[in-house]
């Protein structure tokens, strides 16, 4: 059994696109996932699986959360060891940072860094942001919720284009790891 995070983009804000926990856990054990938990109400689900692949997961449980509730949500599934890694790559000290001061995009596929290469990132400054695998880490040291690269960054591709792309505080990434590590 592998265990996986479920990352769904965009719900329960703001009143829109309200999937309430309970309801998705019940809606991921009927897809025959075990040991389903979920974290926090803005769209993060913990399940094992017997065999598949990320992506053919994340396929299921975007037809089954669009059958069930009416309307579409992105998702994104990632193995403990895909998260486990970009926790310890992280190109910040995060040791050293308040959690809400760094964040994680997670990317449905592999990004081109031609994709970011028109931002003046010395504009900018302080903040930061680097690619990864399949993640881009940005460092906004008063938070996301005023960061005006974070604004531009999520501006880049329109969202009908490119990989879906979903992000997470670091607090969410550390617990995420935690939830999904194997057992001792």
């Amino acid at each position: 059994m592998t265990t996986y995070a479920a990352l769904l983009r965009g719900i329960n804000v703001g009143g829109n696109k309200k999937v309430p926990m309970a309801e998705l856990r019940a809606l991921l054990e009927e897809l025959g996932h075990g040991a389903v938990r979920t974290y926090l109400q803005s769209g993060q689900a913990v399940f094992s699986h017997a065999d598949g692949d990320e992506d053919s997961l994340a396929a299921g449980i975007t037809a089954a959360i669009e059958k069930r509730f009416g309307f579409p949500v992105a998702v994104i599934v990632r193995s403990h060891d895909y998260l486990r890694a970009v926790a310890e790559a992280c190109p910040f000290p995060a040791a050293d940072l308040k959690p809400k001061q760094l964040h994680v995009t997670y990317f449905s596929a592999p990004v081109d860094a031609a994709r970011f290469a028109g931002i003046d990132r010395a504009a900018f400054l302080p903040e930061e942001f680097r690619l990864g695998d399949r993640a881009l880490y940005l460092y906004a040291p008063d938070g996301l919720g005023r960061s005006k690269l974070g604004e531009q960054l999520a501006r880049r591709p329109r969202a009908d284009k490119g990989p879906i792309a979903t992000s997470r505080n670091w607090n969410t990434v550390r617990k995420l790891v935690e939830m999904t590590a194997p057992a001792a």
